[in-house]
């Protein structure tokens, strides 16, 4: 497991903590090894989150669909599905890769607001276990391509039950201002069209209100709306295969209390043992997010003002978008902490952003350049939107299983990045 140091005092002399190592294996020898900035991802704790979602069900039908947009590294993809993991892709890319890490068409539901003629072209015809459709067109879309084909499509309705989520606005989608799914008065006018369209095979009702939630009611409150509608067909003559109820569960970046599997689990359980079907989840950050550390390496350190200075590292916002983009807080930690005076320091990235801020106003130990840092809990969202803005490479990624460590992906070359222009 990944070995977090205690966090720094406000004021004062910090206390000298060991160095941070990941299941035993030391940060400082992967750097010297492999470079910074780059990822390092616990397996060991991407194992015991999964399962710890996985038992909380107990012997309740359910199944775990991995949205492989908090990260798609196939390395983490594995060992999600030798945990007995489906998948939950946002892209035909996603699906592409999810199929060639082993998972079955049977394993995958296809989410997304945006799917493409061609993305559903390709993907009807593989027999998903759903297509989760976002509107009355996708849904007439996917009908014309199911009679081409002469063989129904699966697909799952996405409700829009205008629920707030009570998290960042940019990662909210249960509002009805926001973009995602068929709002509720609309969804009942086209569920009830179903029993007339026989290349249509409605398998589920599926709803997800958001991502990062870290209190229990607006999640009770979607488990409750879904069983409720699943009633509802079921009396309307349109039984169903299982409920959907998204994900989103946060994770604690900054110490706070969040909302336990055990409690999520059960609070979604109670919603749905009535209706006596199955649940699938789409977790995503729950699983990977405290998984994995972003480490960097200390290049510059200059003024910011009478009382503080910039820490300019390695990694910025093309490694980890989070923080410019939603001013997301993430712990940060020297690798081998310095003893002496904690000092007013402006974590910044290499980027020509001013935005390209890592942690603001950070209350730490010395730090000399040359220094290695980790960005914690950057394993949802991360790699994932990682870019190559300024010609950056993007970073290698390491997993750690076992108490050994290999290179899951290497540094991208800028000739990997010509590679792809004439």
């Amino acid at each position: 497991m990944i070995a977090f140091s205690s966090r720094m005092p406000s004021t004062g002399i910090s206390p000298v903590s060991p160095a941070i190592s990941c299941d035993g294996v030391s940060i400082t020898a992967v750097a010297e090894a492999v470079g910074t900035p780059l990822y390092v991802t616990d397996a060991a704790q991407v194992r015991s989150r999964f399962e710890a979602l996985h038992h909380a069900f107990g012997d309740y039908p359910h199944a775990l669909h991995y949205a492989l947009k908090a990260n798609s590294l196939t390395g983490i993809l594995r060992v999600i599905r030798e945990l007995g993991g489906a998948a939950d892709a946002n892209s035909i890319w996603e699906i592409e890769v999810a199929r060639r890490v082993g998972f079955e068409p049977s394993e995958i539901v296809f989410t997304g607001v945006g799917k493409s003629g061609d993305e559903l072209a390709q993907a009807v015809p593989l027999g998903l276990k759903a297509i989760n459709v976002e509107s009355a067109g996708e849904l007439s879309r996917i009908e014309r391509i199911a009679e081409s084909l002469g063989r129904p499509a699966r697909v799952a309705v996405r409700v829009n039950p205008d629920i707030d989520a009570k998290s960042h606005p940019h990662i909210s989608t249960g509002l009805k201002i926001n973009k995602f799914g068929v709002p509720l008065d609309a969804a009942r006018e086209l569920l009830a069209t179903f029993s007339a369209r026989p290349w249509l095979q409605l398998v589920a009702i599926h709803v997800h209100i958001g991502s990062q939630i870290t209190s229990l009611e607006p999640l009770e409150r979607a488990a409750t709306f879904v069983a409720t509608m699943g009633g509802e067909l079921r009396r309307a003559g349109l039984p169903l295969e299982y409920l959907d109820v998204g994900g989103g569960l946060g994770i604690s970046y900054d110490g706070a209390p969040v909302v336990a599997p055990s409690d999520y689990v059960s609070a979604l359980v109670a919603a749905v043992r009535p209706t006596g079907l199955p649940i699938v989840i789409e977790p995503g950050r729950s699983i990977v997010g405290p998984a994995a550390m972003l480490v960097a390496r200390v290049i510059d350190i200059k003024p910011r003002n009478a009382v503080s200075e910039f820490v300019v590292i390695d990694a910025g916002m093309t490694e980890l978008m989070r923080p410019a983009l939603y001013g997301a807080f993430h712990r940060i930690d020297a690798v081998q902490p310095r003893a002496g005076d904690v000092r007013h320091y402006e974590i910044v990235g290499p980027v020509c952003e001013s935005s390209d801020v890592v942690g603001r106003d950070r209350m730490m130990a010395p730090l000399e350049v040359g220094d290695l840092v980790v960005v914690r809990d950057a394993g949802a969202y991360g790699s994932a939107m990682a870019s190559n803005y300024n010609r950056r490479p993007l970073p290698p990624e390491v997993i750690v299983d076992r108490g050994e460590w290999r290179v899951a992906r290497r540094r991208q070359t800028v000739d990997d990045m010509l590679s792809l222009e004439s």
